[in-house]
């Protein structure tokens, strides 16, 4: 049917053409692209490396390094580098991305061994880095990592032998500080020793890489077993794992802590890598992996103690992963401050639930957990979008401080000494 329709369109328009008749109808329906010449991949000796390309009706194809990239015409004019269309110094876009014709095609092509051009039809002129498109094509970032990691149970971790870094050397020589920040990126949690066990030396401690978050808690918080707070850390009671300040819209990033003075039993400090946990649950259920990447829930936090009147809630799946390469980077796990489930469809739930339990089982495993004892001196940092961490009870007079840092402002650091994060 359809090839018999075919035919009669084209004796019509053959006749049509014969005559010198342009049909405004053919034109409407965009009857030429039904005809349009066989488009040929055009080669291109590039640093040895094998190169070819296709210019196509709304996209431009490119085979570089391994990769086959696709880009949009309209991407192509907006991230033009040149001089009037980005500012070098400021690093920053001086074209007006809504001036660009969305129907914008280029008027030519052209590439040499390293550098695509293209000339647009005002005649303004493009010049493309190959590795540049290569590192910034959505194709590229599918294959790339964010933030490279080392996932970790107990044994990992303690086979590494991850060196912790002197107060001296972390606050005086840039050395000190990347090896940190290395330690922190790799692994989610990092120490400093030999710090004087005073609440204004933590803080100097923190500044030193980020400034610090200001929450409901206050900007340093200081705190024993007084219950001063509606949160059951203010206790002497064990804290299963969890990930701190769930009931944020973006949970806090990094969280510091410094134990000043403990004269009793236990209270040992329980981490455990979510991300390991996680990706155990990726390679047996990849369906529950998927699910709890996808189902928004809420978190609650609600207190009436004293001057404290805050209720705080925060909305997100339990596992936060980029669209476009599936990599993770953020969980958001804690079954205390786990507001009511009325977000996810009754034909749904059930699945959530067993999912749930997959990861808890996952995170709960004996081995999975790393032990810690916490004293003065030492200062733990903690990636709280990656490591959850939990404790054991104690007696006796424990006095802790700490704070939570900005993430962004860590990561800042971390990229001005030459890390990927």
């Amino acid at each position: 049917m359809w090839c018999h329709r075919l035919s009669h369109l084209q004796s019509q328009v053959r006749h049509l053409l014969k005559g010198g008749v342009i049909c405004e109808t053919f034109q409407q329906h965009n009857f030429k692209s039904l005809f349009s010449l066989p488009i040929h991949w055009h080669h291109t000796a590039s640093n040895s490396l094998n190169c070819a390309w296709q210019q196509h009706e709304d996209h431009f194809e490119l085979q570089y390094a391994n990769t086959v990239m696709r880009f949009d015409y309209v991407w192509l004019r907006d991230h033009c580098r040149s001089a009037s269309c980005y500012n070098s110094k400021t690093h920053q876009r001086s074209l007006d991305t809504a001036s660009v014709d969305l129907c914008i095609k280029p008027k030519a092509i052209r590439l040499d061994e390293t550098t695509l051009f293209i000339t647009w039809p005002d005649g303004h002129v493009t010049r493309y880095d190959l590795d540049w498109l290569v590192k910034n094509s959505y194709e590229g970032q599918k294959q790339k990592v964010i933030q490279p990691r080392i996932l970790w149970n107990a044994e990992v971790y303690q086979q590494a032998q991850v060196p912790s870094v002197d107060f001296q050397s972390f606050l005086e020589t840039k050395e000190g500080l990347k090896m940190f920040l290395q330690n922190f990126l790799l692994y989610g949690i990092a120490f400093v020793e030999n710090v004087p066990p005073t609440q204004e030396h933590t803080e100097k401690l923190a500044e030193r890489i980020s400034l610090i978050r200001e929450t409901i808690y206050g900007r340093m918080w200081y705190f024993t077993s007084d219950f001063s707070r509606g949160d059951t850390a203010y206790t002497k009671l064990a804290l299963d794992r969890h990930t701190d300040t769930t009931y944020f819209q973006e949970p806090c990033g990094i969280q510091v802590f410094h134990c000043l003075k403990h004269d009793g039993t236990g209270g040992r400090t329980l981490l455990v890598d979510g991300f390991y946990a996680a990706e155990q649950v990726l390679q047996k259920a990849p369906e529950e992996f998927e699910l709890l990447s996808k189902v928004p829930l809420k978190h609650e936090y609600i207190e009436n103690v004293g001057e404290c009147h805050n209720h705080m809630i925060g909305v997100g799946p339990v596992l936060n992963i980029y669209p476009w390469n599936k990599e993770l980077y953020l969980i958001r796990y804690n079954n205390y401050d786990r507001a009511v489930i009325n977000t996810v469809p009754y034909d749904v739930v059930h699945r959530w639930y067993t999912a749930h339990r997959t990861l808890t089982v996952e995170l709960r495993r004996p081995e999975n957990e790393l032990w810690v004892k916490l004293k003065p001196g030492r200062v733990l940092f903690i990636d709280n979008w990656r490591v959850l961490h939990g404790r054991e009870s104690f007696t006796g007079y424990r006095q802790l401080c700490g704070c939570y840092l900005t993430r962004d402002d860590v990561l800042n650091t971390a990229r001005l000494l030459g890390l990927q994060a």
